[in-house]
């Protein structure tokens, strides 16, 4: 699935790059992305040409703890290739609405062409998790607390060793700021995400499942695997599939 979802995108950003100077890309920070980043930097795009964003932050972490999301693509896909710019969320800003103002900035000024991100188990979009998530959000980045699946996702993937630890408040890009890119590649592997993926193809369209919300954008390619598509069955497993 990750070298799957990797030539896809890889294929997309050298035919973006064929047709512009450069293209501006989000990326997640989640287990679920490790196999398609792991592929990714294997191929062949000239990354002098890509800037790089990441789509959330803990507030209040150390600089250069492991569980933050700018170290944890650092690690991973940041230090690997030479991006012309990557723009990081600041979790130790002071004024977390001036961060707020100051990513959104340059959302603005480099208009994103490619959201790579996953689901989580609670089927949040970045950090929008259910009681947060605003299919209308005005602004582009904005502060919010996470709830306790998020924070019992984040035990489980080994970022934590208790709910309490997880920081309860976070940045986030809102869900408009994700679908703001016209090509979106959604990597969700495992079976602790298939009943996000039921929830995400199956049930009305609604904040209460914020992942629903990428049945309206026509540039959004899933990728799943057996685990995580295991509830998938029937008429709708067909028409996936022919499409």
């Amino acid at each position: 699935m990750g070298q799957a979802a990797a030539k896809t995108v890889a294929a997309k950003v050298r035919e973006l790059l064929s047709a512009k100077e450069e293209v501006n890309m989000i990326f997640a920070a989640a287990a679920s992305q490790n196999e398609f980043l792991a592929s990714l930097i294997n191929e062949n795009i000239e990354w002098n040409r890509v800037n790089a964003f990441h789509m959330d932050e803990y507030i209040g972490l150390p600089a250069g703890a492991k569980q933050l999301f700018g170290e944890w693509l650092k690690e991973r896909i940041f230090s690997k290739v030479p991006f012309k710019n990557i723009f990081y969320l600041d979790g130790q800003a002071m004024d977390v609405d001036a961060e707020c103002a100051r990513y959104g900035n340059l959302l603005q000024q480099h208009p994103v062409d490619i959201t790579c991100l996953g689901i989580g188990e609670n089927a949040h979009l970045a950090f929008n998790d259910p009681h947060v998530a605003d299919f209308n959000d005005t602004s582009d980045v904005k502060v919010v607390d996470l709830d306790e699946p998020c924070k019992a996702q984040q035990v489980r993937e080994g970022c934590f060793a208790s709910n309490a630890e997880v920081p309860p408040i976070a940045f986030t890009l809102t869900i408009p700021a994700l679908l703001k890119a016209p090509w979106m590649y959604c990597m969700v592997p495992g079976i602790a995400k298939a009943e996000a993926v039921y929830h995400t193809l199956y049930d009305e369209i609604s904040e209460q499942y914020p992942s629903t919300i990428l049945r309206r954008h026509d540039g959004t390619i899933l990728f799943l695997e057996t685990e995580s598509a295991s509830r998938i069955k029937g008429e709708r497993a067909l028409e996936l599939a022919d499409n």
